[in-house]
């Protein structure tokens, strides 16, 4: 079986290796390649198993390449592929669900971690000789703030949202829960469930971990700021269009939203003109809550038993069945 992968360093920079997939067949590995539908096309030329990260696989690609049998997703969210016209042309599309639970649970508390003490901020004025200097005993720029006690808001408590209120109990935090389904397995002294209204009104975090869909996109928006508490802090790591950013950076101007923490944009990699870049008191990272080498490692191992059960005539982690 002759085997692509499209965007390749995304997924494994060096520290991985493709080992797995070259077992199941010819393999070519493509760092990065251009976006438009001739360039993939083009790259594909001839494989019956093709895997991309964010390169788009479009109808036109699909119907070009009568090779292909097998599209194999490098992530969980799978839109940048046409799944009805794969489904078309009876080839199955395969993601890769629930690989990078704890990395990006991890990730939101070191998100809310680093806007309640700015660590970053105080070691590198220690590194410019400002303690050295200092006429007292120590120093900080921004107001200190402690979690214990306070309400976490999760918007989506599949696997990650549930990770991070696990992680934030652990801290004294106590949990309000916004889904669409509710597990009352789930419910304990310290974490309910409530209507999206009251997670605004009380919480003094709110964590988004709800999947981008018409009914969450923009989900954060100048409305539904005005019913959360003055000085909240809002945390993102799951999918930029869940925020209307125009919306966001006014209230961090404001002071209504006291900071921001986001590791997604609603256009990656993110715009200059993005609001959130010049907003003040808004720490914005570069979509890598999922990229720890152990998750990145289990996402590989399950993609290539996605190939590997597709051609034995059981495939798994289909999406467009």
């Amino acid at each position: 079986m002759k085997i692509v992968v499209l965007d390749g360093h995304t997924e494994n920079p060096g520290d991985l290796d493709w080992n797995g997939l070259e077992s199941l067949g010819e393999l070519t590995v493509y760092d990065r390649i251009p976006c438009d539908a001739q360039s993939v096309i083009r790259h594909i030329d001839g494989a019956e198993a093709v895997f991309t990260n964010k390169t788009p696989i479009t109808g036109e690609v699909i119907e070009a390449c009568d090779s292909l049998k097998f599209i194999g997703v490098l992530a969980t969210g799978y839109n940048v592929v046409d799944v009805d016209k794969a489904r078309e042309k009876k080839i199955p599309v395969c993601n890769v669900p629930s690989y990078g639970t704890e990395a990006v649970g991890q990730f939101a508390i070191g998100l809310l971690l680093e806007v309640c003490h700015h660590i970053g901020h105080h070691s590198q004025a220690v590194k410019e000789g400002r303690w050295t200097k200092s006429k007292d005993w120590c120093f900080w720029d921004y107001p200190l703030i402690e979690l214990s006690g306070k309400t976490m808001g999760i918007i989506g408590f599949g696997r990650i949202g549930q990770c991070t209120g696990r992680i934030a109990q652990a801290m004294g935090m106590k949990i309000l829960v916004y889904d669409s389904s509710r597990n009352p397995l789930l419910e304990s002294e310290t974490c309910r469930y409530a209507v999206l209204e009251e997670v605004l009104e009380q919480s003094d975090v709110i964590c988004l971990h709800c999947p981008l869909t018409p009914e969450t996109e923009g989900i954060i928006n100048r409305k539904t700021i005005e019913k959360m508490k003055t000085g909240v802090i809002l945390i993102n790591n799951s999918r930029g269009p869940l925020i209307v950013e125009e919306d966001l950076a006014e209230a961090l101007k404001t002071g209504k939203v006291a900071a921001a923490a986001v590791d997604v944009a609603s256009t990656e990699p993110i715009r200059e003109d993005n609001p959130l870049m010049t907003a003040p008191n808004c720490i914005i990272t570069p979509h890598i809550s999922w990229a720890s080498r152990e998750s990145r490692k289990r996402l590989m191992d399950i993609a290539v038993e996605n190939l590997a059960k597709f051609m034995a005539g059981t495939p798994v982690n289909v999406v467009n069945p």
